[in-house]
């Protein structure tokens, strides 16, 4: 109880200090998440096609049709800052940003725990609300070192099942997720391991890979197991019954956003990963 009236007490300073003629335009599915997770949500006017979570972001203006990002486009919801993953918006149009005289601040994201709660702070700091930053970042902590510690009791002694990542949109587009990406980082902090080891990053989905890689476990997001028609079509993808994970029919689907934003729910999609995945394995 105390915590929450401390909590409360920073966000009201930080909506004082932050000052009600902010506007604010979020281009990047964490950094909204982040932001309404710093309760300031309320000063959001736009965002970008990737911010469907939570449903109050979902539900605001989109800066652009696709992932393509003008100047002409963000000014038109007359923002006092601008929030963007580094390396998303090109130099040419944060300069057009800054010469109207709109704050754009770049930030950074790094997928480890570490890096989430840098990542919180520093959406916090750019939004004049560094003490609510800290708070939540702090609950944030508690609760992810809760789930760690969780983890590895329950895994203790048990084989880490091997989990491949398969991003779809369609047949057509497909690819797999190597280390050093998202969901590399997500699975390991689940208590698995992923499939591939051999490469970094994404890289297309070939049925040779799927074999030789032989997960225990097909992790996709949910709407790129629509995108293959359900579960039920996925087993019938070439290779896939040739896999310890299509033998066992283990198709494990989740919610996009909540496995890639490395954000204040970090703490709920480790628990949710692991949970699946236990359940999975169950089978």
């Amino acid at each position: 109880m105390l915590r929450r009236v401390i909590f409360v007490f920073f966000l009201c300073i930080g909506q004082f200090v932050f000052g009600k003629e902010q506007r604010i335009v979020t281009l990047n599915t964490a950094i909204t998440e982040t932001v309404f997770g710093l309760g300031l949500g309320e000063f959001v006017v736009a965002t970008d096609v990737t911010s469907i979570s939570p449903k109050a972001a979902a539900a605001l203006p989109k800066v652009s049709r696709n992932r393509s990002l003008s100047a002409e486009g963000i000014m038109a919801f007359k923002p006092t800052i601008v929030l963007v993953a580094t390396g998303d918006m090109s130099k040419t149009v944060v300069q057009q940003l800054r010469k109207a005289g709109i704050n754009v601040v770049q930030i950074q994201q790094e997928f480890t725990a570490k890096g989430a709660f840098r990542f919180m702070q520093e959406i916090a700091d750019a939004l004049s609300a560094p003490a609510v930053g800290k708070s939540v970042v702090e609950r944030t902590k508690l609760a992810y070192d809760r789930v760690i510690e969780n983890i590895a009791k329950e895994n203790q002694g048990k084989k880490s099942p091997k989990v491949l990542f398969i991003y779809a949109r369609g047949t057509g587009t497909m690819s797999v997720a190597g280390k050093g990406s998202s969901l590399d980082a997500m699975i390991e902090l689940a208590g698995a391991k992923n499939a591939i080891q051999e490469f970094a990053d994404f890289k297309p989905y070939t049925t040779e890979a799927l074999v030789q890689a032989n997960p225990d476990v097909i992790l996709m997001f949910d709407f790129g197991a629509s995108s293959l028609g359900g579960k039920d079509e996925i087993l019938k993808m070439p290779g896939v019954r040739l896999t310890e994970a299509g033998k066992q029919k283990r198709i494990l689907v989740m919610n996009a956003s909540l496995l890639v934003n490395f954000s204040t729910r970090l703490p709920e999609a480790i628990t949710e990963l692991h949970k699946g995945l236990t359940i999975s394995m169950a089978h």
